[in-house]
């Protein structure tokens, strides 16, 4: 595998692809699944369908992340992309929770396949590749979603320019790949998605969130809650902290980026101060080819989770400037 520099030269000009690993593939099938699951997240599924998914998170009834997920209808069932190390507790928290629902949920990980692909022209490749519209591929808005024989493209928001997600049956997947490489779509590396997502302010469950997360502090409620859908666990939470507290929550999940002679991007949990005195931790950092410089997110006091902060992230290595660019989520 190429470096991070020659790989962000191939997004650049034109389009890589990565497996997906870190993620997991849950399905719901039976006529009572949308209903069943709009009961339980926070995002209104009423707009879930054949050409559009949803990002939602689950909560406890504390208003405590379980896990994020986005949800694609497919005819035959709903498909929910998860955290893969959340998939066994998922399938049986789901499976304790049906009753008289006509509902079943299975760990179809293994049965679907999934890859991202980035990248200046990921959608004039994917386009070429897969034999799908151009124009449709194009336009489609974050969560689109377009069918490409067997398997299906989704747009996503895990970087600033384009990003796509592709689903297919792991039978299918040696066979899409070769499709992807006949048209110049080439493999990067994990770590070039990272530095994507951490560029574009995107938590990921498990490193920026985790079960002691409110979705507020991770700047979720735009692209995660719906304010106007029926009840669904922890809304309780979620509106009192809304309504009663102004939104306030008592730390915030923030975008830095490091003052330019910074190298070495600080590991997850190193301290970031304000004139000595504690004020947060990083839970993400990368260096970014395309700013020259390493971008983190972390988690910052309210009061201090201001863009435009100058903060101080303390390491064995020795003290690292980085100011606050902008709230994340």
């Amino acid at each position: 595998m190429t470096d991070i520099r020659t790989q962000y030269r191939i997004i650049e000009s034109g389009a890589g692809w990565i497996e997906r690993a870190r993620r997991g593939r849950l399905r719901f099938t039976g006529k009572d699944r949308v209903p069943f699951l709009q009961a339980l997240v926070t995002n209104d599924l009423a707009v879930v369908g054949p050409e559009r998914g949803a990002y939602a998170v689950y909560l406890t009834p504390q208003g405590r992340l379980i896990t994020d997920l986005r949800l694609y209808e497919r005819g035959d069932g709903l498909i929910a992309d998860v955290p893969v190390g959340v998939t066994g507790d998922l399938v049986a928290r789901f499976d304790g929770l049906i009753f008289a629902e006509d509902v079943a949920v299975s760990n179809v990980s293994a049965a679907i396949a999934h890859v991202g692909v980035m990248g200046a022209r990921a959608a004039a490749l994917l386009t070429r590749a897969l034999d799908v519209d151009a124009a449709r591929l194009d336009a489609l808005p974050v969560l689109g979603v377009v069918d490409a024989g067997s398997a299906f493209i989704a747009r996503t928001d895990e970087g600033d320019g384009p990003v796509f997600d592709v689903l297919m049956p792991a039978a299918d997947r040696d066979v899409i790949l070769a499709k992807l490489a006949a048209v110049g779509i080439e493999p990067v590396s994990d770590a070039m998605a990272e530095v994507l997502r951490i560029e574009a302010g995107r938590p990921a469950f498990g490193q920026d969130m985790d079960g002691q997360t409110i979705p507020l502090e991770a700047g979720l409620l735009e692209r995660a809650i719906s304010l106007t859908k029926g009840c669904y666990v922890g809304q309780e939470v979620i509106v009192r902290v809304l309504h009663r507290g102004g939104g306030r929550v008592a730390k915030r999940l923030v975008k830095l980026t490091f003052d330019p002679d910074v190298e070495a991007a600080p590991a997850a949990g190193t301290v970031l101060s304000i004139d000595g005195h504690d004020v947060g931790r990083i839970t993400s950092a990368a260096w970014s080819p395309r700013l020259g410089r390493v971008v983190a997110l972390g988690y910052l006091a309210r009061e201090s989770a201001e863009p435009g902060r100058r903060v101080v992230a303390s390491a064995a290595g020795g003290d690292a400037s980085a100011d606050v660019l902008a709230l994340a989520g």
